[in-house]
This record gives structure tokens, sequence and C-alpha cells, in this order.
């Protein structure tokens, strides 16, 4: 009976991706997937609408951080990585300005910046500096009225602005049919890189980007 139980165990361990079998370690990862998110897509959703800090002030915003990833080559990413404490206020506000929601930092943070290996000013430094690689295209920089685009035009607009970015390197992706993020991935020193086959494009069709509100 130990045996058979000892070569069930073995089995489905061979059956499951390599990477659910790993314990995360901080510092432990290939490369980073940097998100951003299309803020109003989030703030015409239910829980988007009962943010404030992102949704009800005077600024309209249209890309914003969601998070920078660390991920394995091979496919999935490390998370929670240590217990999640407080972050400090100040990192916390200097985060704001590209990053407008608290509790978002803080979840970020808590999910996926504990498996990063850096201390928390360090860890939103670096994703300060990330988006900031990224060159946000003209079309999406003032975005006072809605548009439609296919994912193919999506791409070219953010390779077109950020030289050395192809295909490969990002991805598109809709909740429905309204744009919610664009996932752009980057290594270790932040230049772009391919991404790992998991990550493509999640649009059944064009995706819609509405104004900011």
């Amino acid at each position: 009976m130990r045996r058979f139980a000892v070569a069930l165990t073995l089995l489905v361990l061979s059956l499951s991706p390599a990477w659910a079998r790993e314990k995360a370690v901080a510092g432990q990862f290939d490369y980073y997937i940097l998100s951003l998110s299309w803020s109003p897509t989030w703030c015409g959703g239910k829980v988007g609408k009962a943010d404030g800090e992102q949704c009800g002030g005077q600024r309209r915003y249209g890309f914003v951080v969601h998070g920078l990833w660390p991920q394995y080559s091979k496919g999935g990413y490390p998370a929670e990585c240590a217990a999640p404490q407080p972050l400090p206020g100040r990192v916390v506000e200097d985060m704001l300005p590209v990053m407008p929601s608290r509790k978002l930092i803080q979840h970020e943070w808590s999910r996926h910046g504990t498996c990063d290996g850096a201390a928390p000013a360090e860890y939103f430094s670096k994703t300060r500096q990330a988006f900031e690689r990224v060159r946000i295209p003209r079309p999406f920089q003032a975005p006072e009225q809605a548009q439609t685009m296919s994912v193919e035009q999506v791409e070219k607009l953010f390779i077109a602005a950020n030289p050395g970015l192809d295909r490969k390197g990002l991805a598109v992706v809709c909740r429905g049919r309204q744009a919610s993020e664009v996932r752009v991935c980057l290594d270790k020193d932040l230049n772009f890189r391919p991404c790992a086959h998991e990550v493509r494009p999640r649009c059944r069709a064009g995706a819609q980007f509405p104004a900011a509100r």
C-alpha cells in the first residue's frame, strides 16, 4: 500500500508543471512582467467605482501601474514569499503618482514584491523605473475619448513607441470587450525580453478603451 502511495505521488508530480512544484523563494525568478492597467476600465467596474482614490478624484488616469511581477521563464510565478508587513508611509506616497491606490500598493507588495528579494523602497523604486522605461503611445496619453482597436493595432503602437520591444514581449488583456491591461516583459535589468509561452493576448476581438471618468 505504501509503495502504491509513493508511486501515485510521483505520478502526480510528473504531470504537474515544474513551477507548481517549486517553493517560492524571494529573489529566485527569471524576469518581470510590468502590468499596466487601463484605469478607465477599472474605474467602470463595481470595485473600481468604490475606489475613490484612483477613480473619484479630479485627475484622469490612462495607463497606471498594476504591478511588477517576478516570473519564471518556464511559466508561472512565485507569490507571497514572506509574511506581509505594512509598508512605510513614504514608500506608499512615492508610488501614488503612478499607482494611485494605497490598497493596491500594499497588495502588490504582499503578493509579488516579497518575491523580488529587495526591500520595499528598492522594489518600488524599480517599479517606477520600469514604468518610466515603457513609453506610452500618444493615443493613450490623454484618454478623453473612447476608442476601439484590434490587438494588432495596440501592439504596433507600443512597438513603435518602444525600440527593442516586439510582439513576443507584450500581451493585451481584456475584461470582456474592454481593454484592462497591457503586460510588458522585462529582464532583471529592465530591458525588453520575450515573455513565457503562457503570457499572450487575452482579447476575443477588438479592445475597447473607455474614456477616463
